[in-house]
């Protein structure tokens, strides 16, 4: 080799080096979020603002210095672990999950890449955690409360509408984890209140409007809503048939009241996804799922709608009203 060849070769490796230095330096994450919801669902927009809002808490900005992978099941349970599946061809950071389903298929998908849920079940019992203190393994994330609300939200519609003889309770059956829980609760609320409690099962669009429709031929005098993914995705047409048919209800998400429905009661979900956006920083900044503790979101919110009340012909108590977060006007 000739010497100024040798020069020009060592010199544009010798420039090459820094470049390909900076370049790893400066390498964005990609984080995967897992949804079995519908990615148009109102719902489902707030709730992803409040992960990217907890990502943003640990220093991490969408477009900026993080990217996000966005996958949705758009309410097709069996669509996840295909799309789990493609978060690990794609070799993602973390793999955030916004529903039960959604963190057993990332579960199933890899024993590697970090694992943040978010969901309401007892993770130990899914077997997705081994204990709450000190998961283990590469899972970790947030618990809320609300599927196991469904008897006080039961007890609250019932207090809106005491005459009521007949409660429909609408559960997806496809998610024995949380419908289970649901449907026990209702039971309960059924041999304390003395009323009788018509359960209905839906577990795709289609059944969710037919169940509504059910609830009126039961001659129920309100229906109270399950918390699964599949109902909290579609707050706007859930209240706009609830009042179409003329049923009171109450929803777990307060988003199916400012889109027109009676009642909500429920966990904060924003919350609770801010949540698992600060621990999906916390990841990507180095610390392991294994260490970080399950943490339970304690934020629950009641929030009414005062004109629907009115259009049905309902006066909730002044108590209740004096209780609420929220009462729109």
């Amino acid at each position: 080799m000739k010497r100024r060849e040798f020069i020009t070769l060592a010199g544009g490796a010798a420039a090459a080096w820094p470049l390909a230095a900076r370049a790893q330096q400066t390498t964005v994450p990609v984080v995967g979020f897992l949804h079995g919801g519908l990615a148009d669902g109102l719902a489902i927009k707030a709730e992803a603002g409040g992960f990217r809002s907890g990502l943003a808490e640990t220093g991490y900005i969408e477009g900026r210095n993080v990217v996000i992978e966005y996958r949705w099941a758009e309410g097709h349970y069996d669509r996840l672990p295909d799309l789990a599946t493609d978060l690990v061809r794609r070799n993602v950071a973390v793999i955030a999950t916004g529903t039960t389903p959604a963190a057993l298929a990332a579960k199933a998908a890899t024993a590697t890449i970090p694992i943040v849920f978010q969901f309401g079940v007892d993770p130990v019992k899914a077997g997705v955690v081994s204990s709450l203190n000190q998961p283990g393994g590469n899972v970790t994330g947030i618990v809320n409360l609300s599927p196991g609300l469904m008897a006080k939200r039961i007890e609250l519609i019932h207090q809106v509408v005491p005459d009521a003889k007949i409660i429909a309770a609408l559960v997806n059956p496809t998610v024995p984890a949380i419908s289970a829980q649901e449907v026990a609760d209702a039971q309960a609320a059924h041999t304390v209140l003395g009323i009788q409690v018509e359960l209905l099962e839906a577990s795709t669009l289609a059944a969710v409007d037919a169940a509504f429709s059910k609830a009126v031929e039961l001659h129920a005098g309100a229906l109270v809503v399950g918390s699964d993914i599949l109902f909290i995705g579609r707050p706007v047409e859930m209240a706009a048939l609830a009042i179409r048919l003329g049923i009171p209800s109450i929803h777990p998400s307060r988003d199916f009241v400012t889109a027109g429905g009676l009642m909500s009661y429920g966990s904060d979900f924003v919350d609770s996804y801010r949540l698992m956006g600060i621990y999906a920083g916390r990841i990507l900044k180095g610390e392991t799922p294994a260490n970080l503790p399950v943490q339970q979101a304690t934020k629950v919110e009641m929030v009414i709608n005062l004109k629907t009340a009115k259009a049905l012909g309902l006066t909730p108590p002044i108590a209740l009203l004096g209780r609420a977060d929220e009462v729109i006007e």
